[in-house]
């Protein structure tokens, strides 16, 4: 295997990468200035070195805290509890949310032997003092569902309301295309007007 081919598999390991976009990218870096692979190698050696999780909402960061965990003007009596850090960019980027997280490392999946002492909940239970409300932004999946129940559960003894976020219909949606679950979902989760 020559270092073409080795580059295109290590690329197609890459999530929603395949063999065929991987290669794509290995052949836009060759025709591209050497300067890109250069910069891009660079980045990727000291990505380990330079990010790490914020101690306190499990985030990536270069400070710990990270921005959001320190920003004074965050409302610190809302947590959202998150999958994966990567939610949490999502979530900013639509800069409707105004509290701080909480990333629990992953999802209840006893199939996959993830169960809930492999999350982060103890620490989240640790940061409970002043909080109001927590918002479950979790998948609408059956691992979602399980890890929200079980959070539900948990968090009943706590004087927090505890919320998830609405799924159901897209907005620019065609009821035609519309999954049986989320339509039901849909159907649940109206709100009036």
């Amino acid at each position: 295997m020559n270092a073409l081919d080795r580059l295109v598999t290590l690329f197609s390991k890459l999530p929603g990468i395949g063999k065929k976009s991987a290669g794509r990218i290995v052949y836009h870096i060759l025709d591209s200035s050497p300067v890109l692979a250069h910069t891009l190698a660079k980045e990727l050696t000291t990505l380990h070195q330079l990010i790490r999780r914020c101690g306190t909402c499990g985030g990536f960061t270069e400070a710990d805290p990270c921005s959001v965990c320190a920003d004074s003007n965050r409302d610190k009596s809302i947590i959202c509890v998150i999958e994966n850090a990567q939610d949490m960019r999502i979530i900013e980027e639509g800069r409707e949310f105004t509290g701080v997280y909480h990333v629990l490392g992953g999802l209840i999946a006893p199939l996959d032997g993830v169960s809930p002492a492999n999350l982060s909940i103890d620490k989240l239970l640790s940061r409970l003092d002043g909080v109001d409300e927590i918002i479950l932004a979790l998948n609408p999946t059956v691992e979602g569902d399980t890890t929200a129940l079980y959070l539900q559960k948990i968090l009943k003894s706590y004087p927090i309301e505890i919320s998830r976020l609405a799924s159901g219909m897209p907005v620019g949606g065609n009821i035609e295309y519309i999954d049986k679950l989320t339509l039901s979902r849909s159907f649940k989760g109206r709100t009036k007007i």
